[in-house]
Formats: structure tokens, sequence, C-alpha cells
């Protein structure tokens, strides 16, 4: 896509912009944030891989507004027999009718974002919007500038939240296109602990965009455990920024599963800035059709004596396309850094891609680090002692692809929640491979 293009379509975006009375200082610094910026283009060495504005340009118009929703139940949309706080965004917007809140606020405050703004919540002020990367990516600027609602979280000092918080984020494209702009806004207080899903969904078959963006404030001694499915049937192409910053003594455990979408592009930013951090992040990628999914990870270590360790497995089949990009960086003054990674592949067709670019920026002497990628197909030979065993050649592959595959589900520590992910990829498996 050329600069012209880019900028065409940048102007209507900006053209389109709907006035708010919420956060409006904030707002006007990202409008100009992304004036600037523009769409990414595949000049673009962030995005060169993933044509975001490409899609963008051919099948949206930015001047309509998204339909009001008709819809009544997301029950099918739910993780069945989970006992959870449940938030539903419809388009945009906060739906009140359609989420339940059992918690008792002693344990969490959740509220739509406009809501605690309005009300003048004190994490706001401190924590709003002050790590989100609106200077460099684009649609992060473009969320910050333009989001329509989102939901607000709290959790207060030496809290643990007993029920999970499920965020279910559905897109009614049923009567027309719909363009979302949706934004989480967390903070978790000292020595608190929760556990949060987030799950994208749309229905019908017109085009959807949803740009969502998210902060995490993990306080000193605090605890997140982060899990994101990607399991989008719909004509949808989503990003998402996610940023979650960790203080002293907390711990962070995130998983990301993306089985379906036309193009989906994960920006996950972890910041440590703090001694005695322990972070996990896992990330599975199932891809058939010809779905794009592009997950790019930073992981920011910005004081010492702390651990972080990413695992990232993907199998492509059909024309799909994956595309990893993981960064370290061990800052000068982040000493007795331990800090791994490892993006593993399985190229299922000859018409599947994958690009993977693991990268380490270390400016401490004193560290423990290292990075690696393999990308490579099935193994011929336990392939064929599967099959010598009298086992078919359909139930051998998807034997080997779930055993592959499911070490990463090694971090999820709820039940129900585990058990629907493996019926999910063991489905996928069986279904496509």
């Amino acid at each position: 896509m050329n600069t012209s293009a880019t900028r065409n379509l940048t102007a209507e975006i900006l053209d389109a912009q709907q006035p708010f009375d919420v956060a409006v200082d904030s707002r006007k610094q990202a409008w100009e944030q992304f004036r600037q910026l523009e769409l990414p283009t595949g000049k673009n060495e962030e995005y060169r891989f993933t044509p975001v504005t490409r899609y963008l340009e051919k099948n949206f118009t930015w001047k309509t507004d998204n339909p009001e929703s008709t819809l009544s139940s997301v029950q099918e949309c739910l993780i069945p027999q989970l006992d959870a706080n449940v938030i539903v965004l419809v388009n945009g917007r906060y739906n009140a009718s359609l989420s339940k809140i059992s918690s008792p606020q002693s344990e969490v405050t959740i509220t739509p974002l406009s809501e605690a703004f309005r009300t003048g919540h004190p994490a706001i002020k401190e924590h709003y919007n002050k790590h989100l990367n609106n200077q460099s990516d684009a649609c992060a600027a473009l969320n910050s500038a333009a989001w329509q609602e989102g939901v607000f979280i709290y959790v207060g000092k030496n809290t643990v939240v007993g029920k999970p918080i499920f965020i279910l984020q559905l897109n009614d494209a049923s009567q027309s296109q719909v363009i979302t702009q949706t934004r989480v806004f967390a903070v978790l207080e000292k020595d608190s602990s929760v556990a949060v899903i987030e799950k994208s969904d749309t229905t019908g078959n017109q085009f959807a965009f949803h740009n969502f963006a998210e902060e995490w404030i993990v306080s000193e001694g605090a605890h997140l455990e982060y899990c994101k499915i990607q399991n989008d049937a719909g004509k949808v192409c989503q990003v998402s920024n996610s940023v979650i910053y960790q203080a002293n003594n907390s711990k962070l455990n995130t998983f990301t599963l993306t089985l379906n979408g036309q193009l989906i592009r994960n920006n996950l930013n972890i910041l440590i800035d703090g001694e005695n951090c322990e972070s996990h992040f896992y990330g599975l990628y199932l891809l058939t059709g010809t779905t794009h999914a592009d997950n790019h990870t930073v992981v920011d270590h910005r004081k010492p004596n702390s651990f972080s360790n990413e695992m990232y497995k993907g199998i492509m089949d059909g024309n799909s396309k994956g595309v990893f990009n993981g960064k370290i960086y061990v800052r000068p003054h982040a000493q007795k850094t331990n800090a791994f990674q490892s993006n593993r592949n399985i190229i299922v067709s000859d018409s599947a891609t994958i690009n993977t670019k693991p990268q380490l920026e270390i400016w401490a002497d004193d560290v423990k680090c290292s990075h690696g990628c393999t990308s490579g197909q099935l193994d011929e030979e336990a392939l064929f002692y599967l099959r010598s065993r009298g086992i078919s050649e359909t139930n051998a592959k998807a034997m080997l692809l779930y055993a592959f595959a499911a070490e990463v589900l090694a971090p999820i520590q709820n039940e129900t929640l585990k058990v629907y992910l493996d019926n999910l990829i063991a489905e996928r498996l069986h279904k496509n491979f």
C-alpha cells in the first residue's frame, strides 16, 4: 500500500472521529499521535508481514456508525460450567443486561470505564495511559483517541478475587460492518490476586474491525493469571495492544490461544519494572484456511533479579500464515536477570508459511538469557512408529500434533478453563489436521 493511500485512509479516519466527553485531553494527544504516525504500511518494519492497512482500506467505510445490536443472549459464547464474573462488551459498548458480576465489591470493582472517569477514581489519574505504546503504534494511538467504551477493573490491597473475570468482546455484524474500539483498564493493588479470561467473538457475515487496547497494572506482590482466546468465525480483523506493568515481587502467567479470524495482530508488551518478579508467557496458534495471525511480544526487564520465560508454538495448515516476533530487552541496571524465549512451529501444508524472529538486546553483563526458534514438519519416524501400531495416518498426525501443542497448557490453573481449551485444541487437530 503506497504512502498516499495510507494518508488518505488516515485522513478518512480522522474526519470520521466522534465527539467524546471523557478523557478529552488524553484523546486530543492521541489523535495527534495517530495523525503523525499514520497507519502502518509494508515499509513499517513492525508490520511488514501483516497488511492491516490494506485490509482496512479494502473492506471498511469509516463514516458509518455501528448498528444497534439486538442480541438478547450470549450463552453460546460463554465457557460451559465456568463460574465467573461475566463482562460483555457488544460493538464496543458495555452491556449491563448481558453482564453478570457476582463477586462482592469488597473483592473487586467492575464498572464501565467512562463511569470511572466521571467519578474520578484515583487509579485513573495515577496509572491510565501511562504505559501504552501510543508513541510508536498507530493502532494503539487510535484506540486511545477513539475508544467507545470499556471496562475498569480494580482490586484493592491484600485481596484475592475468588472467581475469575470473563471478558467477552462481541461484534454483532449481522446488519452491517462493525468498527469497534474497546478498552480495558485494570489495577491490582499490593498483594492482590485475580484470574482473567478474554474471549473474542463475531456474529453475522459482515466485516468487523476490532481495535482493542488494555492496560494491566500489577502492583507490588500482586498476581495476575491472564488468558486470551481468539476463536472468531466471522470476517474479523483484530488488532490488540496489551501492556502489563509489573512492580516488585509480582507474578504473571499469560496464555494466548489463536484459532480463527481473518487477520489477527497481537501486541503483548510486558514491562518488568521491579525486582524479584516472575513472568511466564505462553502462546499457541493453530491456523487453517487463509487465517493470518501475528504475535509480537516485548519483554522489557528494567530492574535486577527477575525471571521471565516465554514459549510460543504454532501449527499452520492450508494457506494460513503465522508471524512471531519476540523481543527481550535487558536494561543496564537489570543485573541478575534470567530471561528465556522459545518459538517452535510445525508446517503441515506446502502452502502455509511462518515468519519468525526472536530477538535479544542486552545491556547488562551478569545475566542468563537465551532465545531460539524452529520451523519444520512432523517427525516422520514418530509417524511411522504410530502407523506400525495400527493407528490411522489421520489419528497418528493428530496425536503427534496434540502432544506438541498441549505443553503450553501447563500454566492454566483453572480446571474448567483447562478442559475447555484442551477440547478446543483436540477438536481443531482432529477436524483440520
